[in-house]
């Protein structure tokens, strides 16, 4: 299933073909600085060369790419990689006031491979799942974005989130 709108790239829902660019993609969003909260070493004395994560990574991401809450779309390279991925899942959650039928839906994962940026690959894949979050009558769509990432999600209508957010590692 491709897309292809005006000047957007295009986007296709993910295969398993495609897990070992997958993994690759995920991975490079832990190479920059991220700070000590995702470092491993700092969180739980492992050595950073510790890769067993990457093999959890590829067995989820097998996962999600059949399961019906989970949308999994990527752009081609022209070198016969992938130029750039995301993902978005459902979550139910309790009904509220302005969350009318609690259904949230997050983006994660979504990356470009450097050699592939500013070519407009993540505003089109942002915008594929938000047209699959719509489709599922989602109410809200959360998101974490990168400094750099940020101004193109506000351009999207992204705001700021009104609480805290809170995080513990178990």
């Amino acid at each position: 299933m491709r897309q292809h709108t005006g000047d957007r790239s295009e986007v296709r829902q993910a295969v398993e073909y495609d897990l070992v660019e997958l993994v690759r993609l995920q991975a490079s969003l832990f190479e920059n600085d991220v700070g000590d909260f995702f470092n491993p070493v700092s969180v739980s004395g492992l050595a950073s060369t510790d890769e067993e994560w990457l093999d959890a990574l590829a067995v989820v991401l097998r996962e999600q790419l059949t399961a019906d809450a989970v949308r999994v779309l990527v752009v081609d390279g022209d070198d016969g990689g992938l130029a750039a991925c995301g993902i978005g899942v459902i979550e139910q959650r309790l009904p509220g006031p302005r969350l009318r039928n609690g259904r949230i839906g997050q983006v994660t994962g979504l990356v470009t491979d450097s050699q592939h940026r500013c070519r407009g690959h993540s505003h089109s894949i942002m915008g594929g799942l938000l047209d699959w979050f719509r489709e599922r009558e989602v109410a809200r769509v959360d998101l974490y974005a990168s400094s750099e990432g940020e101004p193109p999600c506000r351009e999207l209508g992204f705001v700021g989130h009104p609480t805290t957010e809170l995080s513990r590692l178990l």
